[in-house]
């Protein structure tokens, strides 16, 4: 037998020494491994008794044996580092690049589809100040969640531990339905909806379910990123449609889309109000094109003046319109619960492919949250955060005119969780990096186009998750960044 050579046996004393709070037994068993991966042992040479090991390791032959017998014979050998026959135990005979010291690094790369993502903001949490999008989680009625939570729970037990129906519990999609019907106008049951994991999840979906690589979609400009996100990274092309005052400027002459992504009640991040004009006019293109609309009713719930605006779901029959929805700006957002209505002559279509892509999961939360929104909490719940959220909005519109002195414009803010401020000429993605470091986490305005030659810039504050008390030294703040930076011409 070839016994190994002082080299072999100076790296397992090395890694015994370094073995920290390893048993003896099992820093043997990966120094042994270790020394197989990188070449300390050869191929087809075989393993030294436990009289040689125990004397050149200075260690009790009783450890050795353990380890050669309970791990190096056994362990190693079912994951094929070592082979048994009745000569003994010899090395296996491994690939080069698994028994080199120094394999050669591979390139970290993705598909380049998502190379082409745009830039996400980190979430942290708690969030930082003028986040956008994220609500005032501290007035959850988190007591009243966990006795209904509880409730569940006890009433259920270990029924809701399996896998559930794939398009979410039935109690919460009819709650879902009776909801919409009340506050939306929505007309549908419970066989459209699909619980989805947030909006994000439901704008995926409707990727997959309506189109094909290489399919044109049109985005509003500016625009929600993580629709791009999800664009873009099942290939389809993408067309940025210009927003202004009436919403998304839709033009009939030019490309055809296949799918056609619009926040009509709450553009975002501009608060536009697509007009009944032309959500018409956008229905009956539609229509006569074979293209998809995905309305994402984005903040609809917040709205501070008037009556709440109808959804384009519901303005004619037989809508070519999926309707998508989210918790996560109503309750809270690691919730991780949205929701989607399918037109009815989707439905059938769909179901095959549901059931293939979504698992029923998070069952007891979902019932839960039926059980809110059957009795009454979530109605009561939204009515007194628009109550808090028009007054913080009210409070930061007088903090703005107050202390940013830099010519500036506020769009439109008749509802929502934010305000977009237009601010010409600044770095406003140099804003924010700086904005940062004082634990404020605002939006680039920039960051929300599609094209770089029709960027505005500006800020998009979050006054949700912000209490009102914070905005004068806030904005304070924000102005003397912006004043501390150059100046473009824009």
């Amino acid at each position: 037998m070839n016994i190994p050579d002082d080299p072999f046996f100076t790296f397992l004393q090395r890694a015994l020494a370094m073995r920290g709070p390893q048993t003896l037994q099992r820093a043997l068993y990966n120094a042994l491994r270790d020394a197989i991966l990188q070449g300390q042992l050869q191929a087809n040479s075989r393993l030294p008794g436990s009289r040689i090991m125990a004397q050149r390791l200075v260690i009790s032959r009783n450890t050795v044996n353990s380890a050669l017998e309970q791990l190096a014979l056994e362990q190693l050998a079912l994951e094929g580092y070592l082979l048994r026959d009745r000569q003994g135990t010899r090395v296996a005979s491994l690939p080069k690049s698994q028994a080199t010291a120094s394999p050669p690094t591979l390139p970290a790369a993705v598909a380049a589809r998502f190379r082409r993502l745009p830039p996400a903001t980190p979430r942290e949490s708690p969030p930082m100040l003028f986040t956008p999008g994220t609500p005032a989680i501290n007035y959850f009625p988190l007591p009243l969640w966990r006795r209904l939570l509880d409730r569940t729970l006890r009433e259920e037990g270990s029924l809701l531990l399996g896998y559930g129906d794939s398009a979410g519990e039935p109690s919460l999609r009819e709650a879902i339905a009776r909801h919409l019907a009340l506050s939306r106008g929505i007309d549908c049951d419970a066989s459209q909806v699909v619980i989805t994991e947030g909006a994000l999840e439901g704008v995926n979906l409707c990727t997959q379910l309506l189109s094909e690589p290489g399919h044109l979609a049109w985005v509003e400009e500016p625009g929600y990123f993580g629709a791009k996100s999800a664009f873009l990274a099942a290939g389809l092309q993408l067309e940025g449609i210009p927003v202004d005052d009436e919403g998304m400027q839709f033009v009939q002459a030019g490309s055809t889309p296949r799918l056609i992504f619009t926040s009509p009640s709450h553009q975002y991040p501009t608060g536009s109000v697509l007009s009944a004009a032309r959500r018409l006019a956008l229905l009956e293109f539609a229509h006569r094109a074979g293209a998809w609309i995905i309305e994402d009713d984005y903040d609809s719930e917040f709205r501070y003046s008037g009556e709440p605006i109808p959804a384009m779901r519901g303005m004619v029959r037989d809508a070519p319109v999926v309707y998508l929805g989210t918790f996560s700006k109503t309750l809270f957002p690691s919730l991780r619960l949205g929701f989607m209505v399918l037109p009815p002559a989707l439905v059938a279509a769909a179901q095959p492919a549901i059931r293939a892509l979504l698992r029923g999961g998070h069952r007891a939360e979902q019932r839960t949250l039926a059980t809110f929104i059957e009795e009454g909490h979530y109605a009561r719940h939204l009515a007194a955060m628009r109550r808090l959220y028009r007054k913080r909005q009210t409070q930061l519109r007088e903090a703005l005119a107050q202390e940013l002195q830099i010519p500036h414009q506020v769009l439109a803010g008749e509802g929502g969780l934010h305000l977009t401020v237009l601010i010409g000429g600044i770095d406003d993605v140099a804003v924010v990096k700086l904005a940062r470091q004082q634990q404020m986490s605002p939006a680039a305005l920039s960051q929300f186009y599609l094209n770089a030659q029709h960027q505005r810039s500006g800020l998009v504050l979050g006054y949700g998750n912000t209490s009102a008390s914070r905005f004068i030294p806030a904005i304070r703040t924000l102005q003397r960044i912006i004043a501390s930076l150059p100046r473009g011409s824009g």
